[in-house]
């Protein structure tokens, strides 16, 4: 069912600019104004003030966030999963075909790692921050329809990865964004976007593409 608009013309400029700055604004000065090294404390700070706004929300229960875990579609769970990988091989044999399954041969202990903590400390605030803070504190501003919301959400997405400056990164969180934009508008389930986001990156980073998502390999245009 939608929400009918019930906020104030002061509260809704607030929500436009905070829209704005966590959105446009803070993307641009990372891929733009930091250097390589300090990215990720931009993106920290960004992400931070998303939970907390999201924690503001009154339109937003924490508690929303523990249903459906039980529920997972794992049909669509593994369709995505195959995807994600015939993709990923294409591009890696494609792009970088010596770095195919890199860490799997050279550092599986650091594949490991990244397969336990990439959903607790990458997957998890980023999903809270473009699934259920864009989705319920923006609702009002976002267009209407659940399909162009979502594809607005996976551009944005997409955008927020723009300070890799890298095409394949670019293309690749679109489509990514969309698919967890679905999970969530549309099926209704932060616990599958969640659980697709997860599988998704790790399935990256186990066949090399790891490489195009690390800011020591960023090269600017300018």
């Amino acid at each position: 069912m939608e929400r009918i608009e019930t906020d104030g013309p002061r509260i809704r400029q607030s929500r436009r600019f905070e829209f704005f700055a966590l959105f446009v604004l803070a993307p641009i000065a990372m891929a733009t104004l930091l250097p390589p090294e300090r990215m990720f404390l931009g993106l920290f700070v960004a992400t931070a003030l998303g939970l907390w706004l999201l924690h503001r929300t009154r339109e937003f229960s924490w508690r929303d966030l523990g249903r459906g875990w039980n529920r997972i579609d794992w049909s669509s769970t593994a369709i995505f999963s195959l995807a994600t990988t015939a993709v990923g091989v294409a591009v890696i044999q494609t792009t970088r075909p010596e770095a195919l399954f890199f860490l799997l041969r050279e550092q599986p202990g650091l594949m490991m790692m990244i397969a336990i903590l990439y959903p607790l400390v990458s997957v998890l605030p980023q999903e809270l921050v473009f699934r259920p803070l864009f989705f319920e504190r923006y609702q009002t501003l976002l267009p209407s329809g659940a399909w162009p919301a979502v594809v607005l959400n996976a551009a944005l997405f997409s955008f927020a990865h723009l300070m890799y400056w890298s095409w394949i990164v670019v293309i690749m969180t679109f489509f990514g964004g969309l698919v967890f934009g679905w999970a969530y508008r549309i099926r209704g389930s932060f616990a599958l976007a969640v659980t697709l986001h997860s599988l998704g990156g790790i399935i990256i980073f186990a066949l090399g593409l790891g490489l195009y998502f690390y800011s020591g390999n960023v090269q600017r245009p300018f």
